[in-house]
């Protein structure tokens, strides 16, 4: 695998890249070289509003993501998130803090992502705003990031703008069904990983990413 790149194709607010950040993190400890980049899957046209029809199918698939992963989806989330009318599902602020965080390093992007997770999925914490995202940020020790989201320069716009562009090009490319999803990328040419397989056995994920 030594001569491959691994990219990495997520939304923050998707419960299903919740589930797989652990698989995520096994990747990146065997020492594969992983890219994230964001979709912008549910943010703008993507976004929806957080109603009754819309909580309920989200916290049965929730349900089935913490049987099949372990990752934990809490009574606060279920409560202080899927349980609040008027918001909607937007993942605009998150993506945008993922962006802050890594734009001087981009190894930065999963503690990113990572931190809103968590602070959706066990916390219940809002994630959907600018200000939400700001204070949970800063709360991780990423005070950087949070001022920069609260008062975005030219420069972190640009850098969103071109991240999520790269990512909705490969995930188009490559011709995906959803998030998350895994390329590996041979010689420029980009193979899909069935989302499927970061649900299995590390072994068998790391054999289809040599094998791709």
């Amino acid at each position: 695998m030594s001569n491959s790149e691994v990219t990495y194709l997520f939304d923050p607010l998707c419960g299903w890249c919740y589930g797989a950040t652990p698989m995520l993190d096994r990747l990146l400890a065997s020492g594969l070289r992983v890219e994230l980049l964001p979709t912008g899957l549910f943010s703008g046209a993507g976004a929806r509003p957080m109603d009754e029809g819309f909580a309920a199918h989200a916290w049965a698939n929730d349900q089935r993501i913490e049987r099949l992963t372990g990752q934990v989806f809490t009574p606060a989330y279920r409560h202080n998130v899927l349980g609040v009318r008027g918001t909607l599902l937007d993942s605009h602020a998150a993506t945008l803090g993922i962006s802050a965080a890594g734009l001087e390093d981009p190894s930065r992007r999963l503690a990113a992502l990572k931190t809103i997770q968590r602070a959706r999925y066990v916390d219940g914490r809002d994630v959907v705003t600018i200000g939400g995202v700001a204070e949970v940020l800063a709360a991780a020790g990423m005070a950087d990031a949070a001022e920069m989201l609260k008062a975005p320069t030219e420069t972190l716009l640009t850098a969103h703008r071109e991240l999520v562009g790269r990512g909705r090009s490969l995930f188009q490319r490559l011709q995906a069904d959803g998030v998350p999803s895994l390329a590996v990328i041979r010689n420029d040419a980009p193979r899909l990983i069935g989302s499927n397989a970061l649900f299995g056995s590390f072994d068998n994920l790391v054999a289809h990413i040599a094998a791709a």
